[in-house]
């Protein structure tokens, strides 16, 4: 059925300006504007699109909607410290002191941290 289908992710913010700055400028993604009401679109390095559509009364997720897998998790969250990212922390997350949950070591899954965007939607960088 949708085998042949382009699918995208979407998300909303409560500041489009804003995200794309943070999408362009911090992250160094491609954003397209859609042209339709403000939506702007975030390329994803491999393909695919995240959909980011103004919502005046946005409430961002409880959860993680974007990863990003690398090959050196402690040198990109360097770069997005460096860059005046703060790296969220979690209770009960065993997570060191850049904010990185070590779970390979430990055979619990990848090394993880967290970060949000303007919009407050959480995104993290994992282990690849």
């Amino acid at each position: 059925m949708f085998e042949n289908s382009d699918a995208l992710s979407g998300m909303s913010s409560d500041d489009i300006a804003a995200s794309r700055r943070f999408y362009e400028g911090v992250l160094g993604l491609t954003v397209k504007d859609e042209g339709m009401g403000g939506l702007i679109s975030v390329q994803l390095p491999k393909g695919g699109a995240v959909l980011i559509y103004p919502k005046d009364d946005h409430q961002p997720a409880t959860f993680t909607i974007l990863n990003f897998a690398v090959e050196d998790i402690d040198a990109v969250v360097d770069l997005l410290l460096a860059k005046g990212v703060v790296m969220e922390r979690y209770d009960g997350m065993d997570q060191d002191a850049k904010g990185i949950m070590r779970g390979k070591a430990a055979g619990r899954g990848p090394d993880i941290a967290w970060f949000t965007d303007p919009a407050g939607n959480i995104l993290s960088v994992l282990s690849s």
